[in-house]
């Protein structure tokens, strides 16, 4: 009596193994809607070092401890970058580094959003823009924010609130100059 216990219960394990496995299926897309719903990266990268091209030529590269890719939002796909980022962009003669502690980037429109201690660097012209938040048109290579800033070139020091230029700090506007340091944190 006690073997054929035993026996059963083997045996009723093994049918309900078979059925949880058979009834699993192996849609990607069905993956991918469930992560979406519960508003879940579909991937996750550590220390990720990547390098764009154009025919054969290095255009840029990004370093970051930890990328979220939440690509598979349909509507406004993204990636986040929450502890923060580094961009080497190499256009032409120019050679800028933006680096910031938080950033998101929306595949669809190539707007960023940079947060936290913003710094970007023209390694040419030699001139610096410090500020706590910064939005980058990648279609324009345009910069613009409306929170404090700090412009400093070889030649001037700009400090204001609100400003637009371009990717390469070259050309800028000032919506409120204040001359004080002070409304700048980093």
């Amino acid at each position: 009596m006690k073997f054929f216990k035993i026996i059963s219960i083997k045996s009723i394990t093994v049918i309900i193994v078979a059925v949880m496995l058979f009834s699993c299926s192996n849609n990607t897309q069905e993956v991918k809607d469930f992560l979406a719903s519960k508003n879940l990266p579909i991937g996750i990268a550590k220390d990720a070092f990547h390098v764009y091209k154009d025919s054969g030529r290095i255009t840029s590269k990004l370093i970051t401890p930890l990328l979220h890719d939440f690509s598979n939002r349909k509507e406004h796909p993204y990636n986040e970058f929450p502890k923060g980022v580094k961009i080497i962009n190499f256009e032409g003669k120019d050679s800028v580094t933006i680096t910031g502690n938080y950033a998101l980037t929306y595949s669809k429109t190539l707007v960023s959003e940079i947060k936290g201690e913003v710094v970007v660097y023209n390694h040419t012209e030699q001139s610096t823009l410090k500020t706590e938040q910064l939005f980058w048109d990648q279609n324009t290579n345009y910069f613009f924010s409306e929170k404090p800033f700090a412009l400093l070139t070889q030649t001037d020091s700009i400090y204001g609130i609100g400003f637009e230029c371009k990717e390469d700090l070259t050309e800028h506007l000032a919506k409120k100059t204040t001359g004080k340091l002070e409304t700048i944190e980093n």
